[in-house]
């Protein structure tokens, strides 16, 4: 049986995915009222780093999704790039736990994802936007094609939200298990090397929640052919 980690064990009423997500959102919000009172024109040390993540997240959202909403969605990209990064390399730390291991977190970012990629396609197409549903040929004589892809497309984009949690969850707490399993079976060596591939895994799976959600945005804002 694990042993609890060190919030569970603070906050024994509080589950560790619920406490973890709370220290993650503390840690970023210090840290952003710390380099606002800090920003100089020559950036140096902490503020060079968020300098860096920030104009990736920025290249990020204007290659996928366009420069003109790419601008737009750039806070709510970079915003999960952070906040998904974070809590997952907080399963690497001793006594610590990646809220990202637990279906409950990821399924909270996933699903405001979802709403908000069909709210800016009404936004901005209002009630063109069921075109993007009816596929490519749209004339009566394909009329029962247009439904055939209507459910098709509506049964798709459900699913997005559940894809992009599972997949989160999933690598989250294989990752976490594996540790645990190694550490108990090969102190030292191996868990080393699975520490390794575990920043690796924490980095892809924060870059392809992101690059999807791009994705799923740029779908929606985009004009319908």
């Amino acid at each position: 049986m694990e042993s609890p980690t060190i919030l569970h064990a603070i906050l024994p009423n509080v589950p560790p995915y619920v406490s973890y997500s709370w220290l993650a959102m503390g840690i970023l919000i210090g840290l952003a009222a710390y380099l606002k009172n800090k920003i100089e024109l020559m950036p140096s040390g902490l503020q060079n780093v968020m300098e860096v993540f920030a104009d990736f997240f920025l290249n990020l959202s204007n290659s996928v999704i366009g420069h003109h909403w790419g601008d737009k969605f750039y806070p709510l990209i970079g915003t999960l790039g952070l906040y998904i990064g974070l809590c997952n390399f907080m399963g690497l730390i001793p006594g610590f736990e990646s809220p990202t291991s637990n279906i409950n977190m990821t399924a909270s970012m996933a699903v405001p994802v979802f709403l908000a990629t069909h709210y800016f396609g009404i936004k901005v197409h209002g009630p063109k936007y069921i075109l993007h549903f009816l596929g490519p040929m749209r004339s009566l004589a394909a009329l029962p094609l247009m439904i055939f892809m209507f459910f098709l497309e509506i049964i798709g984009h459900c699913v997005r939200p559940v894809t992009l949690s599972v997949r989160l969850f999933g690598n989250m707490m294989a990752k976490h298990y594996l540790l645990v399993i190694l550490a108990i079976l090969t102190p030292w060596i191996v868990p080393t090397a699975i520490l390794a591939l575990g920043t690796l895994i924490s980095v892809i799976q924060a870059y392809v929640f992101m690059l999807l959600t791009c994705l799923y945005l740029a779908g929606a804002v985009e004009e319908a052919h």
